[in-house]
């Protein structure tokens, strides 16, 4: 099991739209994995049955959860529970750090 991971490690996967993620670390219960956004990119509404955290580490990001919307930027975080449709714009270009439980398998297919 991978315990430590540097910046430099593991590739990008584009995502199109501007969008890019690649994963940081993982186990079978959590997953972390980075997501770049330029601005103006947007990362569709879906939902999921994982518990979802994330953390905004660069920019700015309109973020909806559910039935609730806000701005958040640099040092700011978010909840999703499992299987409520959320999604981000990226207002300014940015990063968002994201863990979830259990792992994301379809991430590693």
């Amino acid at each position: 099991m991978k315990i430590f991971a540097r910046k430099d490690e593991g590739g990008w996967t584009d995502l199109g739209g501007g969008n890019r993620r690649r994963i940081l670390l993982h186990t079978d219960e959590l997953m972390m994995v980075e997501f770049a956004f330029d601005e103006g990119g947007v990362g569709a509404p879906h939902s999921h049955p994982h518990v979802q955290a994330s953390y905004v580490a660069e920019g700015r990001f309109e973020v909806t959860v559910g039935d609730r919307t806000d701005v958040l930027s640099a040092g700011d975080s978010f909840i999703v529970p499992s299987n409520v449709v959320h999604g981000v714009v990226a207002l300014e270009a940015g990063r968002l750090v994201d863990s979830f439980t259990p792992h994301r398998a379809d991430f590693l297919a």
